[in-house]
């Protein structure tokens, strides 16, 4: 018996005077699922990823119990990995270190409280944002929040990564709605956030939280704000356009003008195809949600109506909007949708639907995007594998909007080779070319394990910043090691 086991044997003997035994899970099948997320899931499903096992994973049921595993951890040089929703795709989840424990939240599943006349609700981390979402149907009421991920994504993990919702040009993401939060850090020490609706008392401390990656501490509990919904004002409009400046050029003009469209994105015909494949006739797609109020919904509908018009020689035709309502009532995937992805992946050996995304202002998204196609076509040594390169632009601001580049490619190699000779090439080549015009080379998704190399990059004199967050409320390193913070050259386990 190797050392590093009799060592592993006992943390878990540890863990049972911390928590029951029933919340400790070590099982050899279910440690090999939390040893990564959705980044490696090719390797993953093939059974050959060489990243360590955790020493186990464990479920709180409470606040006081992740405080005890936290400072477990931290007396002892355990790297933790908070776990809430197991949805992350940029391998945040991963582990790197031989003694790790994945501490899931998804226990923590209260719904604490829902006030409609303060228009807020609280949850704890656990807690599905699918299943806020129902209750609050029932009243009336929505969270605004819809990520893809909305059926099982959880509170936890939508703010430690910084979630954005599919509604985000109305609602914000969800740095937007956050209140007021509850967080451990690895000392032990329980920080809550009070819930009001500003506050000038110094910087805002939620953001040491919101999009911490797991970093610096676990979020237990979080208040959010609330809206109300009148689902049968929606409307939906699509158009067919000539090519992504003027698609961009639009979502501008709705975006300067104040209007705020839940929805409002353009697709290249690449992209285009497929999900429009039945209408896209191989141009641009522009699309637009409004809801709200009835009088809200028809001065955003004159909003976008007006900015079509002012750029109608860069349209080719308008789409039958019950097109884009059928498209927009299918786009949540589910647990299933999952697996049904990942079996689709190891019968054909291809890859659909990975995906780097950035952001940048709107005189340089054009740009960016323009530069990043033709240098992947132009310099990726497997380009000849690739069954779709395109981009779309999905969350808009007054000053700027994102670009969400998806590249779909067949494998030709070892699965265990597979990321190394496909997606972080192409990845390289957008967040060079991101960087190079001052864009932000991680628009929603976050930095995770696979674009650490660049966080100095990404911050350049602000870095300072970060890295002292990392130096005061981490200081020992146990918490996510090798999320957002550059690790050390030559590390065994990175990439």
């Amino acid at each position: 018996m190797s050392s590093n086991t009799i060592v592993k044997e006992e943390i878990i003997n540890d863990l049972k005077g911390i928590v029951e035994s029933t919340q400790i899970i070590t099982d050899k099948k279910a440690l090999y699922d939390a040893s990564s997320d959705r980044y490696r899931k090719y390797a993953k499903a093939k059974g050959v990823l060489d990243n360590p096992l955790p020493t186990a994973v464990v479920y709180p049921n409470n606040t006081e119990e992740v405080q005890k595993l936290l400072m477990y951890a931290n007396d002892n040089d355990i790297n933790v990995i908070p776990r809430s929703g197991n949805t992350a795709t940029e391998g945040g989840l991963e582990n790197w270190r031989e003694l790790a424990l994945v501490i899931d939240g998804s226990r923590m599943n209260k719904i604490l409280n829902i006030d409609p006349y303060n228009m807020q609700a609280t949850v704890e981390a656990g807690v599905r944002l699918q299943d806020l979402e129902d209750e609050l149907r029932k009243i009336g009421y929505t969270t605004g929040h819809s990520p893809q991920s909305k059926p099982i994504a959880q509170y936890g993990g939508l703010l430690a990564t910084r979630s954005i919702g599919q509604f985000s040009t109305l609602y914000g993401a969800i740095e937007d709605m956050v209140v007021g939060l509850e967080c451990v850090f690895p000392n032990g020490h329980i920080s809550r956030i009070k819930n009001v609706p500003r506050r000038a008392g110094g910087p805002d401390i939620r953001h040491i939280a919101i999009g911490n990656e797991g970093t610096l501490c676990y979020i237990t509990e979080v208040t959010i704000k609330i809206f109300k919904h009148f689902p049968e004002n929606n409307r939906f409009f699509g158009y067919l356009v000539n090519d992504m400046e003027t698609g961009v050029k639009i979502l501008r003009e709705v975006m300067v003008n104040g209007y705020r469209p839940s929805v409002a994105r353009v697709y290249s015909p690449e992209d285009a195809r497929q999900h429009f494949y039945h209408f896209y006739e191989d141009k641009y797609v522009l699309i637009f949600m409004a809801e709200g109020r009835k009088g809200i919904v028809d001065a955003t509908s004159e909003g976008i109506e007006d900015a079509i018009e002012m750029f109608k020689d860069g349209i080719y035709k308008q789409v039958d909007s019950n097109l884009i309502e059928t498209w927009f009532n299918q786009l949540n995937w589910t647990q299933a949708t999952i697996d049904h992805e990942v079996q689709g992946m190891i019968a054909n050996d291809k890859h659909d639907g990975f995906t780097t995304e950035v952001s940048a202002d709107w005189e340089t998204i054009t740009k960016i995007y323009h530069n990043v196609i033709n240098r992947v076509r132009e310099e990726f040594p497997r380009a000849h594998d690739l069954t779709m390169l395109g981009g779309h632009s999905s969350h808009s601001y007054l000053n700027g909007t994102n670009m969400y580049f998806v590249y779909n490619y067949n494998i030709n190699c070892e699965p265990e080779d597979e990321m190394k000779l496909y997606h972080h090439p192409i990845q390289a080549i957008i967040v060079e070319e991101t960087l190079k015009l001052n864009g932000s080379m991680c628009h929603h998704h976050g930095i995770g394990k696979y674009r650490n190399e660049w966080t100095k990059q990404e911050h350049d004199s602000a870095y300072y910043m970060l890295e002292s967050l990392k130096e005061v409320f981490d200081p020992k390193g146990v918490m996510s090691y090798g999320n957002i913070y550059p690790v050390q050259e030559g590390y065994k386990y990175q990439k």
